[in-house]
């Protein structure tokens, strides 16, 4: 599926670099496409800024710990 920026310039999300922030987080191992969308846009969103903020963060220690209390 094509991606594009606000001025309707396509990019390929593949190719914007991956904050460590996200390497740590659950969503990143996600199946779910909106989830990955939604990621890959606020990626994209931040390229070149100096702190990446992501409000969807769950840090992968804690994702397993909720899914071993259910």
């Amino acid at each position: 599926m094509p991606y594009f920026n606000d001025d309707g310039t396509a990019f390929n999300p593949d190719l914007i670099p991956r904050p460590s922030l996200c390497v740590a987080c659950a969503n990143d191992d996600t199946d779910d496409e909106i989830e990955r969308m939604l990621c890959n846009f606020t990626r994209a969103d931040q390229q070149g800024e100096d702190e990446f903020i992501c409000y969807a963060y769950l840090p992968k220690m804690l994702a397993a710990d909720i899914d071993t209390m259910v």
